[in-house]
């Protein structure tokens, strides 16, 4: 196997894994399903610590609207994981589910 085709069958194996691509031939779907919902979860756990006021807001709301953000979004190398909380966090406030955050005036 060439190291292209290496290459394309690892980027499939990611789009399936994170971007919920259907599994590349050789792969159990079932199998890989299982793993991208353990990613999908594993994520989510990490934007809640890194911006524990998501969750707190949200309540119940949260792991449906994280899980529709990241179904739209997956993650990628390019975007560290805080960049990815906010991004999302920002998504909330555009799409409504969240107030847009005060601004705070400090004195000198």
């Amino acid at each position: 196997m060439s190291r292209e085709e290496l290459a394309a069958r690892q980027a499939a194996l990611l789009d399936s894994l994170l971007a919920g691509a259907e599994a590349p031939s050789g792969f159990d779907a079932s199998r890989l399903r299982i793993e991208a919902d353990v990613l999908l979860s594993k994520r989510r756990r990490l934007v809640a610590y890194l911006r524990p006021d998501l969750p707190e807001t949200l309540g119940s709301r949260y792991r449906p609207l994280f899980d529709a953000y990241a179904a739209e979004r997956p993650k990628t190398t390019s975007i560290r994981a805080r960049e990815y909380a906010d991004a999302f966090a920002e998504w909330l406030v555009a799409r409504g589910d969240l107030p847009q955050p005060r601004r705070r005036w400090f004195r000198r």
